[in-house]
């Protein structure tokens, strides 16, 4: 498989890295695992997956150092990548990839949320402050991109909106004028990034992941219209004030204002996959019926409904593990919270019980919502909204059915498509939609706002 075996885990697909490192050190591979997983549990890498070496926080410049360890015989069992500065992360190497088996490329443009969601261990791990890239840094890896033939981009950002109007506002109340001026930097900085993507040629699209504060934002929405950003990932995670609360989500809004909010990233061309929890304590029967109908009110495109989790590094995670430990649950002898460690036919369908409904009903009820959401009459509705032409609308059809079949359940997890492999159909219209989201490559393109012998550098 190669002389060095590196392999980025998150807490979905563990059991699944680990049997991959495993395999590749039995045909002489040395293996390093990564991620925000093996950061939690470096241990558990060594004893499960047989790692030589594992790298915890940003492995951007422990890799290559750690490459040319491995190859004198001197590489340690354990680094610490820490938090690097925005200015030290590495673009990602999209040349060496079979590009024809990637509807769109990603680039990162921040690190770090200044949230703090119970059930999200972005902020615990990566850090509430955000560490965000340059413009120029973006923008060369982005025409790279475009060079080879990409021309939708996700950027890949837990959250693209870091710093709010009220940040802002709370900081100048405080009288604190280097916070002011630091989180104007940022501000001033993403709408540079903005304006240069709105230079870029006019087949390019991108995505991303934002707050609902965004929508508070119109002359950041404006912004994101110019720059060809055309869908975005917004967590709503409920839809009624005590399911944000439980969820210490309490700045996102619920009923008519939520609806309200999210009308408003459309109206600015800004297209929503909205992103709901259920099996929150505060749930009720009703609740899974009244999100769906939220959602198509709202005119969200696309819609993403997963049970609540407790993941590693979370509030969630650290309390239901606290509760555990008092009485433990095993499962063929793996603690319940050590449930990544147990085949998916092993693993309880709702690891944190619900006050009201048994696991079985919460599971049932989210695929009755998925059902729903994405029945024919529901897609065909939500597709007379952003498009007149037939075809775009049939493709619009095509492209819903398609994410039901992916990501139903689980949602978009990096490992949801293997597990639930989709089937033949799906995966007949995948391969013929696939050029759909391809261009000719531009070799010769050059980078927005740079002279022609900073472009000629490239990367």
């Amino acid at each position: 498989p190669g002389d060095v075996v590196g392999i980025g885990i998150h807490t979905g697909n563990a059991l699944r890295g680990y049997e991959l490192g495993r395999m590749a050190r039995e045909r002489g591979a040395y293996v390093v695992y990564g991620g925000i997983h093996a950061t939690l549990f470096p241990e558990e890498a060594f004893e499960h997956g047989d790692a030589q070496t594992v790298v915890k926080g940003d492995g951007d410049e422990v890799w290559p150092m750690l490459l040319q360890a491995i190859e004198k015989g001197t590489a340690e069992r354990l680094y610490e990548g820490g938090r690097l500065d925005a200015d030290r992360f590495r673009p990602a190497r999209w040349d060496l990839l079979p590009a024809d088996r990637y509807m769109m490329a990603s680039v990162q443009t921040v690190r770090g949320c200044p949230k703090h969601c119970s059930f999200c261990s972005v902020w615990r791990t990566d850090g509430q402050k955000p560490r965000q890239r340059a413009s120029d840094a973006v923008i060369r890896e982005i025409v790279d991109l475009r060079r080879q033939g990409f021309r939708f981009v996700l950027l890949a950002d837990d959250n693209f909106y870091p710093v709010t109007n009220r940040d802002i506002e709370l900081a100048e109340r405080q009288g604190n004028t280097a916070r002011v001026e630091q989180l104007r930097a940022i501000r001033t900085e993403r709408f540079e990034l903005l304006s240069r993507l709105a230079a870029l040629p006019d087949d390019m699209m991108f995505f991303t992941q934002i707050t609902m504060e965004a929508a508070e934002d119109e002359e950041f929405l404006e912004w994101m219209r110019k720059g060809k950003v055309r869908g975005a990932l917004v967590g709503v995670e409920s839809v009624t004030e005590e399911g944000l609360k439980a969820v210490y989500k309490d700045f996102n809004e619920s009923g008519d204002a939520l609806i309200a909010k999210l009308r408003k990233f459309r109206e600015h061309g800004v297209y929503i996959l909205g992103s709901f929890i259920f099996g929150l304590p505060t749930d009720r029967d009703d609740t899974f019926d009244a999100t769906v109908e939220l959602a198509q009110k709202a005119d969200t495109m696309f819609a993403q409904f997963v049970p609540l989790t407790p993941h590693p590094g979370t509030v969630d995670f650290q309390r239901w593990e606290k509760e555990q430990d008092k009485s433990p649950t095993l499962i063929d002898g793996i603690p319940l919270t050590r449930y990544w460690l147990l085949p998916h036919s092993r693993r309880p369908k709702l690891c944190m019980p619900h006050p009201t409904m048994t696991a079985e009903e919460v599971r049932l009820n989210t695929l009755g919502a998925w059902t729903q959401f994405y029945s024919f009459s529901r897609i065909w509705s939500r597709a007379k909204v952003c498009t007149v032409r037939l075809r775009s609308r049939l493709m619009f059809l095509m492209i819903s059915k398609l994410f039901l079949q992916m990501y139903a359940q689980t949602g978009m997890a990096t490992d949801s498509a293997r597990k639930s492999r989709a089937n033949g159909w799906a995966r007949w219209w995948a391969k013929r939609a696939l050029p759909l989201f391809k261009a000719p490559p531009r070799p010769d393109l050059q980078v927005p706002g740079m002279e022609p012998a900073t472009n000629e550098a490239g990367l």
